[in-house]
């Protein structure tokens, strides 16, 4: 009978938990978020791009980060490098290979507080067929009150991917096996 009382109070305790976290939807309607990233074009300069069409949502609590959560959907077929020959190469069978893998997506495990409102977020980026892990550096930018009503939060993260973890060994040379991923979010909370 312990046990059970035990069991059912820590269940409770861990939905209160969530419960207290405000969630969000990340406004890429608004065009108040974004997906970018760049890598070294033969060690010369680099090359920039972006995904168009994502979406997500997340998790916020400012008093226990801990219990945030950040789900991400991102349409492989968006990406834009504004040049549409390499682009089209970047869809095929050397990179992304968007007919058969269509979607990228980012699901968190866990946050770790840092300090001055920085933060991680480690969590699962599934790319090509492959699912690993990645840790995003990332700071709460701000938040309160839109003028439509309603209330938002701000956050910017970078990581570095690189590219063969993924399976995509196409030769770019040795200055380029990694890719640098920016990314910027506003959420408008869910009432």
């Amino acid at each position: 009978m312990k046990l059970r009382t035990f069991a059912a109070a820590s269940l409770a305790a861990l939905m209160s938990v969530s419960a207290w976290a405000d969630k969000y939807t990340i406004d890429t309607e608004g065009a108040h978020a974004s997906v970018q990233f760049k890598i070294k074009h033969l060690g010369y300069s680099w090359l920039t791009g972006r995904f168009n069409d994502f979406k997500g949502e997340f998790t916020y609590d400012e008093k226990n980060l801990a219990a945030s959560q950040v789900n991400v959907v991102i349409n492989t077929k968006s990406i834009d490098s504004n040049h549409a020959e390499r682009d089209k190469h970047l869809r095929g069978n050397d990179f992304l290979e968007v007919d058969e893998f269509p979607k990228a997506i980012f699901q968190s495990t866990k946050v770790i507080p840092g300090k001055d409102g920085e933060f991680q977020i480690v969590g699962d980026l599934t790319l090509h067929g492959v699912t690993k892990e990645i840790v995003i550096d990332a700071e709460h930018i701000g938040g309160g009150n839109d003028p439509w009503g309603g209330f938002r939060n701000g956050f910017e993260g970078k990581a570095t991917l690189t590219l063969s973890d993924f399976n995509m060994n196409f030769n770019l040379g040795p200055a380029s096996k990694e890719v640098e991923l920016y990314l910027h979010a506003e959420g408008i909370r869910q009432k």
